[in-house]
């Protein structure tokens, strides 16, 4: 890695501008640039291309002469190439994971033009990623390459990045959604609140369950309310720390993370719970349950054994699996049980029998688990596959129903929950399609991008571990959320405010300013204590202090009653 500085003489021009900045988007994920270098021969120090705007930071191209050494350890003059990012930021702690290529053009119409890719996880203490030796100072003044055209050469680069992390991005601004901030390792949490919360009609259930005299401290129900209260109106990352001491988790357990399928299901038991006796009563049913039908059939004697099951969610073997459509075809399979496993089919004694479970009916969202996490025996640990394993954006599961039903199980792909890493931890992020209309978002904590179809499904089969947009190891989607499509509009309908109950509201509104008047109380507070020692100054602040706090407190308990 070099450090960048700006050239002090002008041996630059600028060769190819796509659009004026005013018409281009400096918020887009990638861009093509070029710059040529001019008075080749008489360059002496770095010099750095105009920049380029991708995720709204300026990318840049340096170009500088080098010295290198050759394996016999003789000195050889070369040129270098690196792409820079966000090189004028003083401000550390930023990031932002970016890959390209590096081209030299030649304007030779039958030569190659040397190209080299590259990926980095640019930060304020490498800023620029690329290559010391591009090419020798001999090869790139070969006339027959043709890379050298009037003393000046010109280098392309393509440049697709990622959404920074700890610079000025603006969720809201560029894509109409807030993230969710991270309490240590909630990033899992995280990514599943986004897809419920864009689930809409759960979203106008949740807002719907009655929480008035609800402690806020230990009601699931209205922290989650709050929690997608803020993600629709706020214009920042939204606090989940309410919402994680409501499930009774410390501080530490905040740090932990925890199995995400159980999360889920503890967090929608919960919610159905809360519902019963209620106007939204039965929601979770029935947009979430789907049933099937377990049987074991004796092969030689006339005797089957049924039992139909409800489930919330289908777990797919990925482990040996091409794609979605096998591993449902494998969930439907039969198993012979024979030998020492017969059946035990009473009058008739041990049978040999097939054991094996039909779907009688899928739900309107259906929620997939990969099982990329599996015991191994042999290691007696936990242990990621991160095997290829291919899904779509539309699904046909007629196939495994039954009986094909009068409504076709075609289903439309709405979220993508991905993991980076092995068993021992990573991170979790998630691919959302809000509105069912194949434009996705991707949904990092705090950070919130547009992003393509292909990085939302393909970039995350797994098992390609030279794919793009792999910043970390082992990136593959473990849970995959559908809508049935002839219920995408309705699951996906639009929330208003008018959709949230007045007085649900209001006593939203009211923590706010209870929160704001507490806030700047401590920020006058101190202020009082470094300017003012006076005891009465003190006491008297203390007062006007409490009186406020509990003054909000009874409104929040009470809701209009204490207007």
């Amino acid at each position: 890695m070099l450090e960048s500085a700006c050239p002090e003489t002008a041996h630059t021009e600028h060769a190819h501008t796509e659009a004026s900045t005013e018409d281009i988007d400096i918020a887009r994920s990638e861009a093509t640039f070029r710059f040529t270098v001019t008075n080749l021969s008489q360059l002496k120090e770095q010099v750095l291309s105009p920049p380029c705007f991708v995720r709204c930071l300026p990318w840049r191209i340096l170009v500088l002469v080098r010295n290198t050494s050759t394996p016999e350890r003789q000195q050889q003059k070369a040129l270098g190439i690196f792409l820079q990012c966000n090189g004028d930021c003083s401000i550390p702690g930023w990031s932002c994971y970016g890959l390209g290529e590096l081209k030299l053009l030649t304007y030779k119409p039958d030569e190659e033009h040397l190209c080299r890719k590259l990926h980095h996880m640019y930060h304020c203490k490498e800023d620029d990623w690329g290559f010391a030796h591009f090419i020798s100072w001999k090869d790139l003044m070969d006339e027959e390459k043709g890379f050298v055209k009037d003393d000046s050469i010109t280098i392309e680069a393509h440049v697709i990045a990622e959404a920074p992390h700890g610079v000025s991005w603006d969720s809201k601004k560029h894509t109409g959604y807030v993230g969710l901030k991270n309490q240590g390792a909630t990033c899992y949490m995280n990514s599943l609140l986004q897809t419920l919360f864009f689930t809409n009609v759960l979203r106008k259930a949740v807002y719907k369950i009655p929480t008035v005299g609800d402690d806020s401290s230990r009601s699931v129900a209205f922290a989650l309310q709050r929690v997608f209260y803020d993600l629709q109106f706020s214009d920042k990352p939204v606090a989940t720390k309410k919402l994680t001491k409501s499930f009774g988790w410390e501080t530490l357990d905040s740090f932990m993370q925890h199995d995400v399928q159980e999360f889920l299901r503890v967090l929608i038991d919960k919610l159905e719970n809360k519902m019963k006796c209620t106007a939204v009563e039965g929601t979770i049913p029935k947009f979430f349950e789907g049933k099937m039908t377990s049987f074991i059939k004796c092969r030689h004697v006339n005797c089957t054994s049924a039992c139909v099951e409800t489930f919330y969610d289908i777990q797919l073997s990925v482990k040996g699996k091409k794609d979605i459509y096998e591993s449902f075809k494998d969930y439907i399979s039969t198993e012979l049980l024979d030998g020492d496993n017969k059946y035990d089919a009473g009058e008739h004694g041990l049978q040999e029998a097939d054991k094996g479970v039909l779907f009688d009916e899928f739900p309107p969202i259906l929620h997939l688990h990969l099982m990329r996490f599996q015991y191994d025996p042999q290691s007696d640990t936990s242990v990621k596959f991160n095997d290829r394993f291919e899904f779509y954006e539309a699904l046909n599961l007629n196939a495994y129903l039954k009986e094909i039903p009068a409504t076709p199980a075609h289903y439309t792909l709405h979220a993508v929950l991905v993991h980076s890493g092995d068993n021992h931890g990573g991170h979790y992020v998630v691919f959302i399609n809000p509105k069912g209309d194949g434009k996705w978002c991707k949904f990092d904590d705090d950070v919130v991008s547009r992003c393509t179809k292909q990085e939302a499904i393909e970039y995350n089969y797994g098992g390609r571990e030279d794919a793009p947009y792999l910043a970390r190891r082992a990136t593959s989607a473990y849970m995959l959320i559908y809508i049935q499509t002839s219920q995408l509009k309705y699951v996906l309908q639009d929330v208003a405010e008018t959709d949230i109950p007045a007085d649900l509201c209001e006593r939203i509104n009211e923590e706010m300013r209870y929160e704001m008047v507490r806030t700047n109380g401590r920020k006058i507070r101190c202020k009082k204590f470094r300017s003012d020692t006076s005891v009465c100054s003190v006491k008297y602040y203390t007062k006007i202090f409490s009186a406020l706090k509990h003054f909000f407190t009874l409104q929040a308990i009470g809701g209009s009653k204490y207007k």
